[in-house]
């Protein structure tokens, strides 16, 4: 394998700009898809040796906590706040937008869950095949979900929230972190 495992850094964002930070998250999401990829094919080349072990435990530890924080983030914060802006007007874009978006993240949690069965086997150096197909449909999902979110949802937050909004969806995620006031 010519990658280094983990291989885990990405941008610095922080929860004072949180629109920067959802999009800072797409890009760790996408870096940890491209891991789930390259780890298919170095267990099918080396088994579940210990670069692949310790690969599998970073991949998991990632979408079993900050994925979903930013899924919460999202559908907690982000979503109220935008079907908020449209008070008065009509939201049924957004709504369905968002809807959508939160059926994804469904989507994307059971789908979590079939792989991180068999990442389990490989994070303890279990012999065991890693499904492409399984990663294919989970990063393939991710890809589009995230697609829609950078080019629609995260713009068109960022017309139409105000700094008062913002400031309570970045005190939102500190609090989901357990990140004291900045």
């Amino acid at each position: 394998m010519n990658e280094s495992f983990p291989g885990f850094s990405g941008p610095a964002a922080s929860t004072e700009a949180p629109l920067e930070m959802l999009a800072a998250c797409h890009i760790r999401i996408e870096r940890q898809c491209a891991t789930l990829k390259r780890l298919a094919l170095h267990v099918a080349q080396h088994g579940a040796d210990a670069q692949a072990s310790t690969a599998a435990a970073n991949v998991m530890r990632y979408f079993d906590t900050a994925a979903l924080q930013h899924h919460a983030d999202e559908e907690e914060n982000l979503f109220p706040a935008l079907i908020e802006s449209m008070a008065g007007s009509d939201a049924v874009c957004i709504r369905e937008m968002t809807q959508g978006l939160a059926d994804d993240h469904r989507a994307l949690e059971a789908r979590w869950r079939r792989l991180r069965q068999v990442l389990e086997h490989i994070a303890a150096g279990q012999p065991t095949n890693l499904p492409t197909d399984d990663i294919d449909a989970f990063t393939g999902l991710y890809e589009r979900h995230l697609k829609l979110e950078e080019d629609e949802l995260l713009p068109m937050a960022a017309r139409l929230l105000g700094d008062d909004e913002l400031a309570a969806i970045g005190r939102a995620m500190r609090e989901r972190r357990g990140i004291g006031e900045v």
